[in-house]
């Protein structure tokens, strides 16, 4: 992710000041930020009702049809999502009249991020942390209708699980990530996403391994918490290519989302399925079909139509993006992948870029079935990244076909040269970091 140009602006300078404050290591705690939002006056006592997301994978895409379907419904809807691609605004989303949204400006942004520095005093924080209070000022001094709040990481410890009654806990689909800081098995990175279950506070889950399912069912009886899981208390289906959605109140036929990939009925169905079981919103049924024919989310499956790089890429060809890091983001990208295959075939090339701390090869097998080429590239803008070479290294051993370019641009004109009977697909892939270098180069950046 790079500010690119806006590198040198006042914003830019002081996230850069506040990066300083870190502490020496990583350690989960809601310490520091219960610290600062004291100072602060308690920003995150004064909010809108709150629904708060949690998950390894589909978190960003589950908010983007909840604040779909609210706004289609003419509420208005505050929203704070991590990580950005392109600019750090993109992750602060102020509600306004009629339905509507947007990106909190530089200045705007710049203000809260000056309170919670001086409020802060020079103490050891986290820049997440200090973002996240800056999200709650944000938020405390604009009225909405709801605050849709993603956790970062984790759950129990994450800076944003201070919100004390929040109007519902929604869990998406849990998968293994983060294990330095979570956990090294399912059982313990589920316990610490259902950390985010509040007493008596309704909590919706999307399908999950038993595993998964018992830690969060175990929490939700201790917390008082009625429980909605997807396959027990509603169910989502794709009939005649529409997104069907049934529980006990009733069907609802709606429009397959814009958003591409089965996995995306599943996260569309999980957003109708919180709305409905809070029940504190009007919702009718016209909202939800806009809702989710409406919500658009980059870098989740985005074909890119156009853009700089589609000058570099094979003519005819199409261009994918997708930031799935982990094994189980790589299997969805595949499974739609593979559906695009059955119904156009076409040769498929991976452009991958990846973090030094992911599994290359737990997220490349899911492509070995698809493709046997894959290009690995670097992501220039993070010290943290894996090496091209060692990430090359991994999907040899996966009996893959492999070659490493400079950068996403070299490795299409590449692909260019590659005498293909049909345009190839490919997919640039492995690093939401990747992807929003990918769109900042492109000149399609998140608004």
């Amino acid at each position: 992710m790079s500010e690119g140009a806006a590198s040198q602006t006042p914003l830019a300078g002081l996230r850069a000041r506040l990066a300083q404050l870190h502490p020496h290591a990583i350690d989960l705690s809601l310490e520091r930020m219960l610290r600062l939002l004291s100072r602060l006056g308690d920003p995150h006592n004064r909010l809108p009702p709150v629904i708060h997301i949690a998950g390894t994978n589909g978190k960003g895409s589950t908010l983007s049809y909840l604040r779909a379907i609210l706004e289609a419904a003419g509420l208005r809807v505050h929203a704070y999502t991590s990580p950005w691609l392109v600019r750090v605004n993109e992750s602060f989303r102020i509600g306004t009249e009629g339905g509507g949204s947007r990106l909190v400006s530089d200045d705007e942004l710049f203000a809260a991020l000056r309170r919670c520095e001086t409020a802060n005093d020079g103490e050891p924080i986290t820049l997440f942390e200090i973002e996240t209070a800056a999200a709650f000022e944000l938020f405390a001094q604009h009225p909405a209708d709801v605050v849709l709040l993603e956790v970062g990481m984790g759950g129990r410890l994450d800076a944003t699980n201070v919100v004390a009654q929040p109007l519902a806990s929604v869990i998406t689909p849990i998968g293994i990530d983060h294990t330095e800081f979570l956990g090294p098995t399912l059982a313990a990175i589920a316990g610490e996403k259902a950390g985010i279950i509040k007493r008596r506070v309704p909590v919706i889950v999307a399908e999950q391994t038993d595993e998964a399912m018992a830690v969060i069912e175990r929490e939700a009886r201790r917390q008082h918490a009625p429980l909605s899981a997807a396959g027990q208390h509603w169910h989502v289906a794709i009939e005649r290519g529409r997104l069907v959605f049934q529980d006990e109140r009733g069907l609802l036929d709606l429009a397959a989302p814009r958003l591409f990939g089965r996995h995306q009925f599943d996260n569309a169905g999980l957003a109708i399925a919180t709305l409905r079981a809070v029940d504190h919103f009007a919702i009718d049924n016209a909202a939800f079909e806009a809702g989710v024919a409406g919500a658009e989310w980059p870098a989740r499956m985005q074909r890119l139509a156009s853009g700089a790089l589609l000058a570099v890429a094979p003519p005819g060809s199409e261009v994918w993006l997708d930031g799935g890091h982990n094994a189980d983001g790589g299997r969805v990208a595949a499974a739609a992948l593979g559906d695009l295959e059955e119904r156009v075939p076409r040769p498929l090339v991976v452009i991958a870029g990846m973090m030094a701390n992911k599994d290359a090869e737990g997220f490349l097998g899911n492509f070995a079935g698809l493709t046997r080429h894959i290009i690995a590239v670097p992501i220039p803008t993070r010290a943290d990244a894996m090496s091209p070479q060692r990430l090359a290294e991994a999907a040899r051993r996966l009996g893959m076909r492999v070659e490493v370019a400079g950068s996403v641009d070299a490795a299409l004109q590449s692909v260019a040269r590659l005498l293909y009977e049909v345009p190839p697909r490919i997919l640039i892939t492995g690093s939401l970091y990747l992807a929003g270098q990918v769109l900042a180069c492109n000149g399609t950046p998140p608004n």
